[in-house]
């Protein structure tokens, strides 16, 4: 049975492309299966960062070997080109904390991204962006690929913009656990105490709806694709 993985950190991430999948929860990760003419696509998600990835990624290949991993979900945009709500293919992926580089086996020459560890404000932005020169920010694609490249797997990135590069938002990192898993009910009442944030939360959600569904149909595009 050929196997592709795709790898998330968030369920809302993933919402628009396992709908009707065979949902189950195991060890504090979902996962989403749907299998057809001997092949199986599984998406699974642990919450956000590099060890939460990492336990996604072993729940997957705990019902077998996996010859396709994907690194799916939400992005930051470094470049005011980008269009929030867009998905893009990436090509190359760095990681911030160790300087290392992989490369996607998508398009060539599409946008570059860097992992972080933390969620990167406007200011981090800007660092990440002339040190690196890359276009997006997320905290899990390095982990996914470091992964797929120890296992001999073909590792393709594609994510969608939830944030533009000059927005103005909260500090998402104290609402994050040490495991990954995001505090929605205290965030929704610093939220709703600090109502400067109301528009650009607003905005967010709105963009983060739209990648997710670009995000869908781009990763439906590439499992369609002939072989």
């Amino acid at each position: 049975m050929t196997r592709i993985a795709i790898i998330a950190a968030l369920p809302a991430e993933l919402k628009f492309l396992v709908r009707g999948w065979q949902h189950t929860r195991s060890n504090g990760v979902d996962l989403w299966r749907k299998s057809f003419d001997g092949s199986e696509w599984i998406a699974a998600c642990a919450g956000a960062g590099v060890g939460a990835s990492t336990r996604a990624f072993a729940e997957v290949e705990k019902s077998g070997e996996v010859e396709k991993m994907v690194s799916v979900g939400w992005a930051g945009a470094l470049r005011e080109d980008l269009a929030p709500g867009q998905a893009y293919d990436v090509s190359i992926v760095i990681d911030a904390h160790t300087g290392e580089r992989f490369i996607a086996a998508g398009p060539p020459n599409t946008c570059w991204l860097v992992t972080n560890s933390r969620v990167a404000d406007a200011t981090e932005k800007k660092r990440l962006a002339s040190t690196y020169e890359a276009a997006l920010v997320d905290m899990e694609a390095a982990a996914v690929a470091r992964l797929a490249k120890m296992r001999g797997i073909p590792f393709y990135c594609i994510k969608g913009i939830s944030d533009g590069y000059s927005d103005q938002l909260p500090d998402f990192n104290r609402f994050i656990s040490p495991d990954g898993q995001f505090k929605l009910t205290r965030f929704v009442v610093f939220a709703l105490l600090h109502p400067r944030y109301w528009h650009a939360l607003i905005r967010m959600g709105e963009n983060s709806r739209k990648a997710a569904r670009n995000i869908a149909q781009s990763v439906l595009d590439f499992l369609d694709e002939p072989g």
